[in-house]
């Protein structure tokens, strides 16, 4: 059936549109809240604040929640959580529909969206296997990591528009509106489609410091981390580059992050279209993801950088399809909620950490000098799977 075999599948298709969905209106409550915020505070450090409230959850919870994942079914997880999610959202427009908000108030509840996501992030992950079985697993890993980059590319534009003509208390509502979706998606999914994981009584004997000693996988988790710390800061590098670097416009900013995404949603299905994912697949995936940040460091001019905005988006779609596909397929079917709340934890949970490094960098350097620091942390992971990991992973 090809890279396209999973979207032909009625439960799968339903789960893909029902992501596609909630991140484009993640991307409505995010930009709306940044813009609120800094409209109260005048403060790029209590904009940071939003980020860490997002995804401290995630170290927090990471772990439990993989666990949880592991012992009941995904999609009953993920019904519970679309529901308290859509909750928080509102609740969130009721609090920006003041002239005035109370910033702690949106801290407050961005923390408990981010508690309710650090659960919702994994058990994504872990219905995949029981979306489409073991055959077509890699595949479908590639394409659900599409989701994200679809939403990327139209996102922001329709964010701006909502905000500037609606509101931010709209803006909320919509990304409500979106949880919604998520959960009659999850309903319309038909529960003796699904392929079964073992039972709860065999996912029990598989513990975190197993993936630990496990060579390949532990291999997969330090340059998961190596990479998200270094070289995944794209919503601050890009936008600190094209501003900062190259002196460009909002117009600008927009376009590098739309033709980025456009990008990764090919990346993405090239993964997919691999007819086998272990984890040494890693190896060419971050050397071509370290190329493309170099080729995008080289850049000497905006118009450069803006046509190499592509490449770079192809390198990070392939980059994590890959990575999503090698770990799912490395981890035993009922661990598999485990496994991936480690990557998970290394994904997300890196964020904050690297936006401040990232932010040092370009501070006392250029947005470019980041690019290259990341292209060169991914050419070093490429080295160090080839080096570690047997080519029969």
């Amino acid at each position: 059936m090809g890279a396209f075999g999973p979207l032909r599948e009625r439960n799968f298709a339903l789960y893909f549109a029902g992501q596609v969905a909630s991140n484009t209106g993640t991307w409505f409550q995010n930009l709306a809240l940044q813009l609120v915020v800094l409209d109260a505070t005048g403060s790029a450090q209590a904009l940071s604040g939003v980020t860490v409230a997002q995804f401290l959850p995630i170290l927090l919870f990471g772990v439990p929640a993989g666990r949880l994942a592991d012992r009941l079914r995904p999609r009953t997880i993920l019904l519970v959580t679309s529901s308290l999610a859509a909750v928080v959202a509102a609740s969130l427009a009721l609090v920006v529909v003041h002239e005035h908000p109370d910033v702690w108030a949106i801290y407050g509840l961005i923390l408990l969206l981010g508690t309710v996501q650090a659960f919702e992030r994994i058990a994504a992950q872990a219905i995949i296997f029981e979306l489409v079985g073991p055959a077509r697993l890699s595949s479908a890993v590639s394409i659900s990591t599409i989701a994200l980059a679809a939403a990327r590319s139209i996102g922001p534009g329709l964010a701006g528009l909502a905000f500037q003509q609606l509101g931010a208390p709209a803006c909320m509502l919509l990304n409500a509106s979106s949880f919604v979706l998520i959960g009659l998606s999850l309903l319309l999914i038909r529960p003796d489609r699904l392929h079964p994981r073992p039972p709860r009584s065999q996912a029990t004997g598989v513990r975190a410091v197993d993936f630990l000693r496990d060579r390949a996988i532990s291999t997969l988790l330090v340059v998961n981390v190596a990479i998200a710390l270094l070289g995944m800061n794209f919503g601050l590098v890009l936008t600190a580059t094209v501003d900062l670097s190259y002196g460009g416009d909002a117009t600008a900013v927009g376009a590098v992050h739309a033709l980025n995404a456009v990008g990764a949603i090919v990346g993405g299905f090239l993964a997919a279209a691999l007819p086998r994912v272990g984890v040494r697949s890693l190896s060419l995936a971050a050397a071509v993801f370290g190329a493309a940040m170099l080729l995008n460091a080289a850049a000497p001019t905006l118009p450069l950088f803006l046509l190499a905005a592509p490449a770079l988006g192809v390198a990070i779609g392939y980059y994590q399809g890959v990575l999503n596909a090698a770990a799912q397929s490395s981890a035993p079917p009922e661990a598999i909620g485990r496994l991936m709340s480690l990557v998970t934890l290394g994904n997300y949970g890196m964020v904050p950490f690297g936006a401040l490094l990232m932010g040092w960098v370009i501070d006392v350097s250029s947005g470019r000098v980041s690019i290259l620091v990341g292209g060169i942390a991914c050419l070093v992971c490429a080295v160090f799977v080839a080096v570690r990991v047997p080519r029969r992973d």
